[in-house]
């Protein structure tokens, strides 16, 4: 990484290696995850260098299996080797243990904790660690090219004031984006409990209601009928796995479909990997324009069932792969887009829980035969039009109003990192900081 040295009115930088600056701790103690003071990767949050709290517990090594921990001490900055990119690095903020993939340094005495930590969490800091990373599944970054590492020190007086001065302006910037946050994630709520209500009681408040035969259920348009999806399809088909490249086909080549192209209920054609000349297509389980696909295997029960209507024909020619259903609608009686909107209901969300197979984590997976006896709501087929016109306008403005939102968060975030960058490398006046 190279960054000139800057002065201020008042204090002249000076380059010095991260070793020397910030030694590496190499203490090692018999621990686990479930000691009171384990930090892991999990723990810590991605370039904002805040510890949170989880319940999950961390595998990232055999060396952690076997009951091994990195020691650190107050005041020590951790860094996290795996997978660096992720940017995840924290101020100790009192003994403990941590992970053995994070690297335990100790600032000297003329090195700021916090001024270290702000250091590390800049791009180019970042970005030329990861760019060092070796191995394919899990890229790790070793110390002695960490350790190499030039950053740029003014006087510990100085140090002081920009670590105060960034932990003001973070906090505030945080702040901001927390709240973008969860304005995005009220929306979210807001279009799944419309979504929820119209596809279980329709668009007219005041249509007359019936028994739908299930408790849990409730009341339905006296109009609607309850069909298990068996009856509103003629069948389901799934696909193969063979061994695919790790890039997505080309316009006109064959792919393999992977299990993320339906999550979020939108079917996303690039997530898709290349099929190698030499293994054989199969034309009858290519996907084509007006398809309904489902996701049958997960290790997240939450995406298990994701349902996709294939809106346009793919540029490559996708296959279905094993994790993946095609249902095959029955146009006379279920729209295939209103079947997808209504399979992300909370009605039908419950009904696939249920029938969940595998623990948590693992191989978790809804059989087809679970997936034909599943009870569906049906309005007659016009009304089915009607209700996805209106429910895919209220989308479409939700979702516009959800990517402001999101090009709002991703521009403070953006001007964090350059406030960071700025102040540890002596762009920003110390009287500025001061003021």
């Amino acid at each position: 990484m190279t960054t000139s040295i800057a002065t201020t009115p008042d204090n002249t930088w000076t380059a010095m290696r991260l070793k020397f600056a910030a030694p590496l701790r190499n203490e090692r103690t018999s621990a686990t995850a479930d000691h009171a003071d384990y930090i892991g990767l999990e723990n810590i949050e991605s370039w904002t260098g805040k510890i949170i709290e989880s319940e999950s517990k961390s595998n990232d090594t055999a060396q952690e299996d076997a009951g091994l921990a990195n020691v650190f001490k107050k005041g020590d900055v951790l860094f996290g080797k795996l997978r660096p990119y992720l940017a995840k690095a924290c101020h100790a903020p009192r003994d403990g243990v941590c992970s053995t993939e994070l690297l335990v340094m100790q600032p000297v005495p003329t090195l700021h904790p916090r001024f270290l930590l702000y250091s590390l969490l800049t791009p180019d800091f970042v970005g030329a660690v990861d760019a060092s990373t070796f191995g394919a599944k899990m890229p790790r970054a070793s110390w002695d090219f960490i350790g190499s590492l030039e950053i740029r020190l003014p006087n510990i007086g100085a140090q002081s004031i920009i670590a105060n001065y960034l932990d003001r302006e973070t906090a505030r910037i945080d702040g901001l984006i927390a709240e973008k946050e969860r304005m995005l994630a009220l929306l979210e709520e807001k279009r799944a409990a419309l979504i929820s209500r119209v596809v279980t009681r329709g668009l007219d408040p005041n249509a007359p209601l019936k028994p739908s035969g299930q408790e849990w259920l409730g009341e339905i348009p006296a109009h609607w009928e309850v069909l298990r999806l068996k009856f509103a399809t003629s069948g389901i088909d799934q696909g193969t796995s063979p061994q695919c490249y790790s890039y997505p086909a080309a316009p006109g080549e064959w792919g393999v479909l992977k299990t993320g192209c339906v999550n979020g209920g939108e079917f996303r054609e690039q997530e898709n990997k290349a099929l190698p000349d030499e293994n054989e297509s199969l034309p009858e389980i290519e996907v084509h324009q007006g398809d309904v696909l489902m996701s049958r295997a997960s290790g997240s029960v939450d995406l298990i069932g994701s349902v996709a209507h294939v809106a346009s024909q793919p540029a490559a020619r996708l296959m279905l792969s094993d994790k993946i259903y095609r249902l095959r609608v029955r146009g006379d009686v279920l729209n295939p887009r209103y079947l997808v909107l209504a399979m992300g209901a909370r009605y039908l969300r419950h009904q696939i829980k249920l029938v969940i197979s595998g623990a948590e984590g693992l191989a978790n997976n809804i059989a087809k035969s679970d997936v034909m006896e599943l009870l569906l709501l049906v309005p007659p087929i016009l009304e089915q039009r009607r209700i996805v016109d209106d429910l895919d306008r209220a989308i479409s403005s939700d979702k516009a109003l959800c990517g402001s939102l999101g090009k709002s968060i991703a521009l403070a975030k953006e001007r964090r990192a350059a406030l960071i960058t700025a102040a540890v490398t002596g762009q920003l006046p110390l009287e500025e900081m001061t003021a």
